[in-house]
């Protein structure tokens, strides 16, 4: 399933989204088409690689941060265009409007956040790996997750993918979202996938579910009476 649209109320500039899909897009092209580095070791020096988070181990190639910081930069790296567009079309379609429902300063910290704890539910699941964890797709998943909290009746334009054939339907944001992270987890629980596969599944999980609370605190927090002095 494809995202295409939604049909929640959009924020007149949505700034930050704008701002980490150009950040996102702009280290891509830096690292593999500037020619001023050697984009295959920027996996390694900025990348989130487990047994060196784990063990606080520079293992090489030296990474250009202290090693607790690649949890942060290895979000904005990305394997391929395919995995770079994917996450940015995600960001772009639910992104916005989360920014709007909670604000750009806490959208930002959320962002981040949501990744960093993401990445650390990976290393979690598989402490001895040396493959290096990238990708905002741990980030994206918390955003996801706070959409669903946020805009659950709202409609996703969807293109669905029938073997050779394809149709667009609009679906309930909570038909979408609960499709997405049931997916996740059967190939977590049908595989006990612990990143082996190229893809970090329970980095997925993990941002989900930091999404998921942080809606439903900022929600009953919005909701809470106010005292009057």
């Amino acid at each position: 399933m494809i995202p295409i649209s939604d049909s929640a109320p959009k924020p007149k500039l949505p700034f930050i989204t704008i701002l980490l899909i150009t950040a996102n897009t702009a280290v891509f092209v830096y690292q593999h088409y500037s020619g001023v580095v050697d984009g295959s070791q920027l996996y390694f020096r900025l990348g989130s690689i487990p047994y060196e988070i784990t063990r606080l181990t520079d293992i090489g190639p030296t990474a250009g941060v202290p090693i607790p910081l690649t949890l942060m930069t290895g979000i904005f790296l990305h394997g391929g265009w395919i995995h770079l567009m994917g996450n940015m079309l995600f960001l772009w379609i639910f992104g916005d409007n989360v920014e709007g429902r909670v604000g750009r300063v806490h959208y930002l910290i959320f962002f981040l956040a949501g990744g960093v704890l993401a990445t650390l539910v990976q290393v979690i699941a598989n402490p001895s790996s040396r493959i290096p964890i990238v990708g905002a797709s741990g980030a994206v998943a918390a955003v996801m997750a706070s959409y669903l909290v946020f805009f659950p009746t709202a409609k996703v334009k969807t293109l669905l993918f029938w073997f050779v054939f394809f149709q667009v339907v609009d679906l309930p944001a909570f038909v979408f979202l609960v499709y997405w992270i049931g997916v996740q987890l059967l190939i977590v629980f049908s595989r006990g996938d612990t990143g082996t596969t190229g893809v970090a599944w329970f980095a997925h999980l993990g941002g989900f579910t930091a999404g998921f609370a942080f809606a439903l605190v900022h929600r009953v927090k919005r909701r809470r009476p106010k005292k009057k002095k």
